[in-house]
């Protein structure tokens, strides 16, 4: 059996909070907006600006800092203490019955049927389909696991467009789930790039998974090649800015596909690709879009 606590406190001390929580002897402490779930919960749906030296925000007003302790009887009194609390008593415990942590967690993952074609399938489960490609793919750091609906767009447009023999560009590349993909689909050579250290290490994990040689690199490296199919499942404001360089490095001939776009965003980006191609709304899948374009 564990104790839980949960305490509230202004956004900007929860870290520091949960920090003091773990050096008196918590197994773990997490951070939440203290209205999650509740009509005051705040929306998280913004991005980068990518300003140097920028402060970091908190991404709400108020936090509740939950964490988890073995039972003792001096519990509220080290809990009180760490938060600035005058009463121990007034200090509320729930008791959490033991569980296995890992099997809880993995039932929570299901295969994903992108198509006939294409299955996601968690190392712990067995393929539903054994005649499709299976891409063996753990919930990570990085993003990508085939259930938000930006990669499953992604991830079908590359069964419907023919990969075989040609080179691939995935750009923001996370989980390297749509370079594995496309491999797996039959492309010659696949190339993805990041800006995210943890997630060019996640993607490398991936590919040796699944059999696939990939290699990758940071957004920061030279990118001079140009690619017969390029994708990006990124977020509007980046792909906006790096039309120029994306749309550098189609192929003559070559498509690209963005997603990471909502319905309301996607005129913003196609009108960003105007001087360079024309794009258009391939697909829609629960408020996103895939835009798709070919390069002359």
């Amino acid at each position: 059996m564990w104790l839980e606590v949960k305490l509230e406190t202004e956004a900007l001390h929860a870290d520091a909070l949960a920090d003091a929580l773990l050096a008196c002897g918590a197994i773990s402490a997490s951070v939440e907006d203290a209205h999650a779930g509740t009509d005051l919960e705040t929306p998280q749906f913004g991005e980068p600006d990518g300003t140097a030296n920028t402060p970091p925000t908190p991404l709400w007003d108020r936090s509740r800092v939950i964490a988890l302790f073995e039972p003792a009887e001096d519990l509220r009194v080290r809990i009180a203490k760490v938060a600035g609390l005058s009463n121990p008593s007034s200090i509320l415990l729930t008791e959490v019955a033991e569980q296995d942590w890992v099997r809880l967690t993995q039932s929570q993952f299901d295969p994903i049927c992108i198509n006939e074609q294409l299955w996601i399938v968690p190392s712990w489960h067995v393929a539903p389909n054994a005649k499709a490609i299976n891409l063996v793919l753990d919930p990570g750091l990085a993003f990508g696991t085939g259930s938000h609906p930006t990669t499953f767009l992604c991830l079908d447009w590359l069964t419907q467009i023919d990969c075989r023999n040609k080179s691939v560009l995935d750009y923001g590349c996370g989980s390297g789930i749509l370079a594995i993909a496309a491999a797996r689909l039959g492309a010659a050579t696949v190339l993805g790039v990041d800006i995210d250290q943890n997630a060019l290490i996640a993607a490398k994990d991936n590919a040796t998974n699944n059999s696939v040689n990939l290699p990758l690199r940071h957004s920061v490296q030279p990118l001079t090649e140009t690619f017969d199919i390029v994708v990006a499942n990124i977020l509007t404001n980046p792909l906006c800015v790096l039309a120029p360089l994306l749309v550098q490095r189609v192929a003559a001939g070559g498509c690209i596909t963005l997603s990471g776009v909502l319905e309301t965003q996607a005129e913003q980006v196609i009108a960003a690709y105007a001087p360079y191609l024309s794009l258009k709304i391939g697909a829609t899948r629960d408020g996103w879009v895939r835009l798709e374009g070919t390069k002359c």
